[in-house]
């Protein structure tokens, strides 16, 4: 009885726990959408809780902004660095995960210390390279510098999931007169399906959300959504509306993309969990 009656209290404290949790993630979302949604005046007092919506805050960053080139621009360049990076990623993942060679631990490690790096403390270097190239302000230049934090993200990733895959298959697939690339093409690659599903998703999130690179890369032609916040600090204080709104709209692409493929990233990266 005492034990059904602890059970009972542990579980109702667990769904408390739970719940002031969920609000707490939650809320900060649920204010920038309330927000965003508030005459201009409203906007600078986040104790008004009920007041008629308005689209005004909408109307004005579409009017007065370039929304449209900049959203454009961050599906271009997440999508290209993204394809580009699943490709190169896979190919390094494969060879870490099926071939050995001299110091392969300390290359893999060393790679992937490349995502670690402070967007900042490289940005500076990139500009001057970029400029003399004369590449600064171009979607292949953005595309090419994400590469270098998504390819080594990608093939640690992917390295996992193809280290999975039994050996015995790929063994039979060579006695059946398939060479690396078509063991690769034909047999790695949809048997890791679910993997490289999760390892796109999660690029994509951090690729879409990236700033630092984007403000001081692009300025104009190229530039993405995320630097556009910089522009609402303005002498007469911080634009609220504008700003909440353009954070709804970033936000909502990407939140879109991980609600339609929550199942595939769970059985991404739950993939050879269990054995």
């Amino acid at each position: 009885m005492i034990h059904n009656y602890r059970k009972r209290w542990f579980r109702i404290l667990r769904w408390v726990v739970l719940a002031v949790i969920m609000v707490v993630a939650i809320f900060p979302i649920y204010f920038m959408i309330t927000t965003s949604f508030k005459y201009p005046i409203q906007t600078y007092d986040p104790t008004i809780w009920l007041f008629q919506p308005t689209l005004a805050n909408y109307q004005s960053l579409f009017r007065n902004y370039a929304v449209t080139p900049r959203l454009l621009n961050s599906v271009i360049v997440t999508t290209g660095s993204v394809l580009l990076a699943l490709v190169l990623g896979a190919l390094c993942a494969y060879g870490f995960a099926k071939f050995d060679f001299h110091n392969k631990e300390n290359f893999a490690g060393w790679m992937l210390s490349m995502r670690f790096i402070p967007a900042m403390s490289v940005v500076i270097p990139l500009f001057l390279i970029a400029n003399s190239m004369r590449m600064l302000d171009t979607h292949i230049l953005l595309i090419v510098v994400y590469l270098t934090f998504n390819v080594p993200f990608a093939a640690w990733m992917l390295r996992g999931f193809f280290e999975e895959i039994p050996v015995e298959l790929e063994d039979a697939a060579m006695v059946d007169g398939a060479s690396r690339w078509q063991i690769l093409l034909r047999v790695v690659l949809p048997l890791s399906a679910p993997g490289i599903f999760a390892t796109a998703a999660l690029l994509v999130i951090a690729t879409w959300n990236e700033f630092a690179l984007a403000l001081f890369l692009a300025t104009n032609q190229a530039r993405t959504m995320p630097p556009m916040t910089s522009q609402f600090q303005t002498v007469r204080g911080i634009m609220w509306g504008e700003l909440t709104a353009l954070g709804v709209l970033t936000t909502l692409p990407v939140l879109v993309f991980a609600i339609l493929a929550r199942k595939y990233l769970v059985r991404g990266l739950t993939f050879g969990a269990v054995k």
